[in-house]
């Protein structure tokens, strides 16, 4: 990957929904070659999805918790069960005390409640620890230059 597809990369993570000659003109393409160039980058996997980022709160998802999970043996093969849960929004195999981290969405702190007891109803879960978010400061996406030491502000 090279510095002018990491500047698309930039580019869509700002605005995906811009058409190719913008997002040529951004870079020093043609429309045609920004368009091959993001077709490519779709094909190799570099982009795996493009979406809308949409408000959590405005969608009655307010409460953002993170989840440690506790288990008396190996958790690698409960992808399933924890993708079944669908307030789970991301779960991770971790080294640590824990053995899963899961990030979850509820409207209320009682629905939050009732995701931690179907995670405790997964084999081999022995116990669960959740950290409530009380304010987002910033998140922000992996940033295309990343493996270049540079970060997308310099």
């Amino acid at each position: 990957m090279d510095h002018i597809d990491r500047a698309l990369l930039a580019q869509l993570q700002q605005d995906a929904t811009q058409s190719y000659a913008a997002l040529g003109e951004a870079v020093g393409l043609s429309a045609g070659a920004a368009h091959e160039r993001v077709r490519k980058l779709r094909a190799r996997g570099v982009i795996r999805r493009t979406g809308a980022d949409v408000d959590p709160a405005t969608v009655g998802a307010g409460v953002l918790a993170y989840v440690m999970v506790d288990s008396a043996a190996w958790m690698g093969d409960s992808a399933a069960a924890f993708a079944a849960i669908p307030e789970i929004l991301e779960a991770h195999i971790i080294a640590g005390s824990a053995s899963v981290l899961v990030k979850v969405r509820t409207a209320t702190t009682e629905q939050l409640q009732d995701v931690l007891r179907r995670i405790y109803a997964i084999d081999g879960v022995s116990g669960t620890q959740a950290t409530v978010v009380l304010e987002t400061f910033f998140e922000r996406p992996v940033s295309p230059y990343a493996g270049e030491g540079v970060t997308a502000a310099q």
